[in-house]
């Protein structure tokens, strides 16, 4: 799997008995996002569809929201002393007439694969205007359907199969079809990993689409879902008290601890059907 993954000699202990044997890890690099030559951000991520993760990351600030804001996304060479290329940084051009981002969205140092706010100038610069409304999203889908993704995503992980180390992001379709997956040791770098993939393929907004995500709900998370026109976001573990307030503010609906037949709706609930009308 190449850069995905690494292998690293471990000891491991079972019943009592010890033995060394190589074991299968997650990679995680930092990579740089430039836009016009100009550093914007760090990012530790599993290296792996970064075009995609750099443009999913610039939909989230509102600096991007279709393919054709795009003119070219590349790695910079001579990242390196020796004038190598490490892969691990990426220059997006803007298209002519695209504003360039905001000094205040400039990180002021390196964000974390567990914390995609770390490093912000300024709380403020998180509520992002939203180019698409989703409060007045039609999607409906039942419950029985809503509970089936979790699965779904599970099945398309292939490198949590082999590392037990990735948390994943998957975009269903309102009939459940699963329409893209990525894989990161962060949570919100996978949804940006979805995201510019969307981007790419000009298909935002993502109106009537579910955003499953393997862990937690965090308020960024549901702030890119938000910003990428996306009504619905699901996850498997808890939401926070302000991914709850925003999606309640946004419109957008919020599920949480969707386990088996459980789930918590934490806003939004209006879109299960038949259970709420």
């Amino acid at each position: 799997m190449g850069r995905v993954t690494a292998r690293r000699k471990v000891l491991r202990v079972r019943d009592g008995v010890a033995s060394y044997r190589p074991d299968t890890l997650a990679a995680e690099e930092p990579m740089e996002i430039r836009v016009g030559g100009r550093p914007l951000a760090v990012t530790m991520r599993t290296p792996g569809d970064d075009f995609d993760l750099a443009a999913g990351f610039l939909v989230g600030e509102g600096v991007l929201h279709s393919a054709a804001d795009v003119a070219a996304i590349r790695y910079c060479a001579g990242a390196t002393a020796d004038g190598g290329n490490t892969y691990n940084v990426v220059d997006v051009a803007l298209a002519q007439g695209v504003p360039a981002p905001d000094a205040s969205l400039e990180r002021t140092f390196y964000t974390t694969s567990s914390c995609g706010l770390c490093g912000k100038a300024g709380l403020d610069a998180v509520r992002t205007t939203a180019a698409w409304s989703v409060a007045g999203d039609p999607l409906r889908l039942g419950p029985d359907l809503l509970a089936a993704l979790p699965g779904k995503l599970r099945a398309a992980q292939k490198v949590f199969d082999s590392t037990g180390g990735l948390h994943a992001a998957g975009l269903f379709t309102a009939d459940g079809e699963l329409l893209c997956v990525r894989e990161d040791v962060g949570r919100h770098n996978a949804v940006d990993k979805v995201v510019g993939h969307a981007l790419r393929t000009d298909l935002l907004p993502l109106r009537g689409s579910v955003l499953m995500v393997s862990g937690r709900a965090s308020f960024e998370l549901v702030q890119k879902a938000v910003m990428a026109g996306i009504p619905m976001l699901a996850a498997v573990s808890a939401p926070s008290s302000l991914a709850g307030d925003l999606a309640e503010e946004s419109g957008l609906t919020l599920v949480g601890f969707l386990r088996g037949e459980s789930m918590n709706v934490y806003a939004g609930a209006e879109r299960l059907e038949p259970l709420c009308s």
